[in-house]
């Protein structure tokens, strides 16, 4: 186990990254079963999930294309509630199967957003993809179909997660360390 110190919290590891890409393929491969006819557009939401998004599409062995969205919610180590989004979508979803490839999905409140506004541009399938789930801190009800890990509440950093903008590099998840 190794500690890192971010700003002002020290980190533990919490997730190795040999666990991670693991559990990453395994859920590329119900992708690759589940959708190997749809040439799936995957959609994945900036800045936290891109090592997961490169990694996932590492393993799809289906046509499929990539696109990427920007949506904040998240301000320190807690979500403020509040969604922004900063910028959209530029494809054509008219009667496409999406796949929204997020970091975490915590509260789901930017999970329900996104499928919100997705859902207003007529696709065929909308799917959620998801390295990490906080499953008591759902406040919205999901149908997350892919999910990698399910972690209990607590602040993590690393694998393109960050706190305040730090730490996305690290190969492993971090925890904080109290």
């Amino acid at each position: 186990m190794s500690i890192v110190q971010i700003r002002d919290k020290s980190f533990r590891t919490f997730i190795p990254e040999d666990d991670i890409l693991r559990r990453v393929k395994d859920v590329a491969e119900k992708i690759n079963h589940d959708l190997a006819d749809k040439n799936p557009l995957f959609l994945a939401v900036l800045n936290g999930s891109f090592v997961f998004a490169a990694d996932l599409m590492r393993f799809i062995n289906i046509p499929c294309e990539i696109s990427f969205v920007k949506l904040a919610s998240y301000q320190g180590t807690a979500s403020t509630g509040e969604v922004k989004e900063i910028f959209g979508v530029n494809e054509d979803l008219q009667g496409r199967t999406v796949v929204i490839v997020e970091d975490i999905v915590d509260t789901g409140r930017t999970m329900k957003r996104m499928l919100e506004s997705l859902g207003t541009r007529g696709p065929e399938s909308l799917h959620i993809c998801t390295l990490l789930l906080k499953p008591k801190n759902l406040e919205v009800p999901l149908n997350i179909e892919y999910v990698a890990m399910e972690i209990p509440n607590d602040f993590i950093v690393g694998y393109g997660l960050d706190y305040d903008q730090q730490g996305r590099n690290l190969r492993d998840i971090y925890v904080v360390d109290e």
